[in-house]
């Protein structure tokens, strides 16, 4: 399982995590995140490592996410159960613990970079996107939540750009990860591969690491070759997602006309009405919050979701089955109730609980 992820420490104070699932777009499971979450604590400790490069192997992108079919399996059986809860447990410390990292961590979000991938690298201190990355926090998909620290890096975005990228699940260009500060820097991926190169290249034992590192960063990277598209929307994305609820939020796109409120109240009414209404809570209760109380937060709805049919509903549609026709349990906003919602905030044994 460790061939899953490639770890290599050079002489010149580079160590590198490589995530080497190309088949699932490196896909993380429980022994990835174990595997690299020990590695992590162990290069903190080393006076040998500098910084950290944290990359995918030549594959459609850096990390699709969790390995969401391995948690269908939780609804089967108490074991399987136990194994989805060890997975979020575990994901969230190495996000945390990324953040927290006292050395320095590159991240090179070329590709494909949604849910868990967003996750692992958020917290790094250099993170750099190109003309091929997809950004997105997809869980609106099928029937979950933005978790992984969303509710505080999505609070960080200009304006109410954040509860539209949850709540749509929309996939965002280089340009936008920018724009939500969810990246650093834009290289061309021919760029980044010369920045690698110059990388691998350089004895770092012999320079000021940090500046430095910005400074090498800086000579690679330019502006996106398209500007960012949710600037363009940012006033109408704000007068519809500041509203306290659903409810009120999709009778203002419905009203608006525009077409981006038209495709917009479409995207809403095509997602879990549960998913929804639960994310746009998290989302409030995250604001001013660190990213360990999000975290925290997160694990409690995770185990509660992993307790409601909607998530393996949507799962089967669009993994299993694939027919992208859910039937949700709760099928319009005024299924979800507040008592319900609520019910996804409050912690529990999972393992010795009814179902929601």
């Amino acid at each position: 399982m460790s061939a899953q992820v490639l770890f290599s420490q050079q002489e010149n104070g580079v160590a590198s995590i490589i995530l080497n699932r190309p088949e699932a777009i490196h896909s993380l499971n429980y022994d990835m995140l174990d595997a690299i979450g020990k590695k992590l604590k162990e290069w903190e400790q080393d006076d040998r490592v500098l910084f950290i490069l944290l990359k995918g192997t030549e594959s459609k992108g850096f990390c699709a996410g969790g390995d969401i079919k391995t948690l269908y399996e939780a609804q089967q059986s108490q074991e399987a159960m136990e194994k989805a809860v060890n997975f979020f447990e575990r994901e969230y410390e190495v996000d945390e613990f990324v953040h927290s990292c006292q050395k320095p961590i590159v991240a090179c979000l070329d590709g494909i970079v949604m849910g868990g991938g967003v996750g692992l690298s958020y917290g790094a201190d250099f993170r750099i996107v190109t003309e091929k990355t997809k950004w997105a926090m997809p869980e609106m998909n099928i029937g979950f939540f933005p978790d992984v620290g969303a509710a505080y890096f999505l609070n960080r975005a200009p304006g109410y750009t954040g509860r539209y990228v949850a709540l749509s699940a929309s996939v965002l260009s280089g340009a936008d990860a920018l724009y939500i500060k969810a990246a650093d820097y834009y290289m061309s991926r021919e760029n980044l591969n010369h920045f690698l190169s110059v990388i691998e290249a350089t004895d770092w034992h012999k320079n000021s690491v940090e500046t430095t590192l910005q400074r090498t960063i800086e000579k690679f990277s330019d502006s996106p070759s398209e500007p960012s598209e949710l600037r363009d929307v940012q006033h109408e994305i704000d007068e519809h997602f500041s509203k306290a609820s659903m409810e009120e939020m999709t009778a203002s796109l419905q009203k608006s006309g525009t077409t981006f409120a038209e495709k917009t109240h479409a995207t809403l009414l095509s997602k879990s009405p549960c998913s929804l209404k639960v994310t746009l809570q998290q989302l409030i209760h995250g604001e001013g919050k660190s990213i360990k109380e999000c975290l925290e937060r997160d694990l409690i709805i995770a185990k509660n979701f992993l307790l409601n049919e909607d998530f393996y509903e949507g799962i089967r549609s669009v993994l299993i089955d694939k027919d992208h026709r859910p039937d949700y349990r709760f099928k319009r906003l005024s299924d979800v109730d507040d008592q319900l919602v609520r019910s996804f905030f409050t912690d529990r044994n999972i393992l010795k609980t009814n179902e929601i």
